[in-house]
């Protein structure tokens, strides 16, 4: 290790141990990679550069015999006039390595085993353009789904890219953007954007933002961009208060008489979903195999949450039990092997809305209150600990329940009533207090 300075304080003192930090998360290696299918003959060496634990790798473009590679030395063994030009080219090319991080330490840019790699392969010097990356992203993506993405997830992603290629042009007249002229005045505007051009309310451009942010998060990791633009910017999210459907409201959904099947069915769908928990795209995916004998010989919902992965294990009640057997024999159910006949979210929300009119109650009925319902008004009201709502919920913290957990003035009367009655049952024994002095 080689460490230059003139005097040991001072400037140069930190610039020695600026490089002596550096030199520990740096690495080069030079060996053999076995190709498909390989059986004998020539291996091809690459060259590994790893840069606080991650690497990346190049091919050299030469080959060498497995019997004649050094591992130790990480060239070719020999005197032979090939393996000197070969053992000499390897030498070369260690160099450009260590002239090209010279050259990005002088230069105070981020030093990275991606950066290095692009100064050798010659594209370095080329701008990394925001929506050829958001591109790549999206592609990567879509080949993962059903695997480590849902389909929703790809689809928010593919809308992100959208807004973000519509605030290219009203603000730059541009298709595309240098990574490396992010900053926070630039996140600051697309925010003006989504919530003034796109209509999006706070919560959905924080949203917006936060998929953009993943994109970033990419370039400052892959060394592209130096600085995070988003530092220093405000990613919270407002408190949306969601109002559940009380006792009384779910009875006056559950009874009123519907003249439309398509609404009767929509209702049936959403108390549903007010007496399991599910959210839209979980009743929607919801297969009868799905449905099987709990621990307690009772008819259980064993499932998966489509937005995070996580397992959700939910007793069945004798509502849902009732709509299952209404639509045991539905074409749709039994040709899909579903549970019930979904419709598309917007249909959905839409025969909703016209079912709330004529129910009369006042505030916009969605799939998200009912899920709020089973949390509040259908268990937690009911005793239910939140420890039980939140694995029914599919939850993975007890912070998220505590979200759907809206203790209702009901339940908060009705647990002082118990109070009171367990303190006047005590107030038998004669209180000093109001004893006449």
């Amino acid at each position: 290790m080689n460490i230059l300075f003139e005097h040991s304080c001072g400037s140069n003192f930190i610039t020695a141990k600026i490089h002596f930090m550096l030199d520990k998360s740096f690495s080069l290696l030079f060996y053999l990679k076995k190709p498909k299918n390989y059986v004998n003959g020539k291996m091809p060496i690459y060259l590994r550069i790893t840069v606080n634990g991650v690497a990346k790798e190049i091919t050299t473009k030469r080959e060498c015999e497995p019997s004649r590679w050094n591992k130790k030395s990480e060239r070719a063994n020999g005197i032979k006039e090939d393996i000197k030009s070969l053992n000499e080219y390897l030498d070369i090319l260690q160099n450009k390595v260590y002239e090209a991080r010279r050259q990005l330490i002088d230069s105070n840019q981020a030093i990275t085993s991606s950066t290095l790699k692009d100064i050798l392969i010659g594209q370095h010097d080329r701008p990394r353009m925001l929506i050829e990356i958001f591109q790549h992203h999206n592609a990567q993506m879509k080949e993962l789904v059903g695997k480590e993405f849902s389909k929703a997830t790809f689809i928010r992603y593919n809308t992100s890219i959208g807004h973000t290629r519509s605030f290219l042009k009203w603000k730059y007249n541009a298709e595309d953007f240098d990574v490396n002229k992010l900053s926070l005045e630039f996140i600051s505007d697309y925010e003006f954007y989504l919530k003034s051009i796109r209509h999006c309310n706070h919560n959905s451009t924080i949203k917006y933002l936060g998929n953009f942010r993943k994109i970033v998060n990419k370039c400052v990791q892959y060394g592209w961009l130096v600085k995070d633009p988003f530092l220093g910017f405000d990613m919270r999210k407002k408190d949306v208060e969601r109002i559940p459907l009380n006792k009384e409201e779910i009875q006056i959904v559950a009874n009123k008489s519907l003249v439309s099947e398509r609404l009767n069915v929509v209702r049936d769908i959403f108390l549903f979903c007010c007496y399991t928990g599910l959210s839209y795209a979980d009743v929607k995916k919801l297969k009868r195999s799905e449905i099987n004998f709990g621990i307690d010989g009772e008819k259980w919902i064993f499932t998966n949450r489509e937005k995070t992965e996580t397992s959700s294990r939910i007793p069945l009640l004798p509502m849902p039990l009732t709509i299952m057997a209404k639509y045991d024999q539905h074409p749709q159910c039994v040709n899909d092997d579903k549970v019930l006949p979904v419709l598309s979210n917007q249909k959905m929300n839409s025969y909703l809305k016209e079912i709330a009119d004529v129910c009369g109650i006042q505030r916009k009925l969605t799939f998200h209150i009912a899920r709020h319902t089973f949390a509040s008004t259908v268990t937690l009201t009911n005793g239910v600990p939140i420890e039980t709502v939140s694995k029914m919920l599919g939850h993975k913290s007890l912070r998220t329940t505590q979200i759907y957990a809206k203790i209702l003035d009901l339940k908060v009367s009705e647990d002082m009533r118990k109070l009171r009655t367990a303190l006047n049952k005590e107030s038998k024994v004669e209180n000093p207090l109001t004893q006449v002095q």
